[in-house]
């Protein structure tokens, strides 16, 4: 199959609201007739998208074997797939200082999809990742991000050092998590134009980006656990530069 696939309610909703002319097919598990599925199969037949009806075996076949919530949509592969060259056209575009998030080498579709939606949440005007050793987009990241990641951008990019240093060059401060780091991230200035950069949870942030980075900060912790899932950790750095902005207007 060369389309694109995704499942569950939520990600098929948000294709349906922001992306809709990408479908090109509903396959719905017989036996699911309540009326959240109904609403959605309702707003799909408006976009005169065409619904199957199908048994689990199928939707479980279609899906890989993932949880699909009885609903697997298959979507034209997007022809605009944005890259390291749109950085500066997106930096331009935002009518803010720009808010940008560096995921170092998450694999976790969850986790990636968890921040996606952090991210949505918190107005990030981009989610940039390594091209290669990290996971990309795909129906278990789009259907954890509920929608987020049809409306904020994600660039995988092929040298994130580069990149990085790229966008110093255009007045963005790189601000690295770190548990080690000597500052805490609340006493970090995030109203200019910022990146955040979070590795793997293994690893944390490999040595060249955190070499790069303009500034460490931790997220102080009063007990004994010593790190935070990146997902969690994201949310914590992205929300504390949200309430600054917001604070100064």
């Amino acid at each position: 199959m060369s389309d694109e696939v995704i499942h569950g309610l939520r990600a098929v909703a948000a294709v349906l609201k922001y992306e809709p002319v990408r479908l090109r097919g509903l396959w719905v598990e017989r036996q699911r007739c309540d009326a959240r599925m109904q609403v959605l199969l309702d707003e799909a037949a408006d976009h005169g998208v065409a619904i199957h009806l199908a048994k689990r075996a199928e939707l479980d076949r279609l899906s890989g074997g993932a949880h699909h919530q009885g609903i697997v949509a298959r979507l034209s592969i997007r022809q605009r797939i944005h890259g390291e060259e749109d950085l500066l056209e997106l930096l331009a575009a935002a009518c803010e200082p720009a808010l940008l998030l560096v995921l170092d080498g998450v694999q976790d579709p969850h986790n990636l999809g968890a921040c996606l939606r952090s991210a949505a949440a918190a107005g990030v005007h981009a989610v940039i990742a390594p091209a290669d050793r990290a996971v990309g987009l795909n129906a278990t990241v789009r259907k954890v991000a509920c929608g987020a990641a049809e409306i904020t951008p994600f660039v995988p990019v092929t040298n994130l050092a580069r990149t990085l240093r790229g966008l110093q060059e255009q007045g963005v401060w790189l601000v690295g998590a770190a548990g080690e780091a000597e500052s805490s991230l609340y006493a970090v200035n995030f109203t200019s134009p910022t990146a955040i950069a979070l590795g793997a949870e293994e690893r944390g942030l490999r040595r060249l980006t955190r070499e790069v980075c303009d500034r460490l900060a931790r997220i102080p912790m009063a007990g004994s656990m010593e790190s935070l899932n990146v997902s969690v950790a994201a949310g914590i750095f992205l929300f504390e530069a949200r309430r600054q902005r917001e604070k100064v207007g």
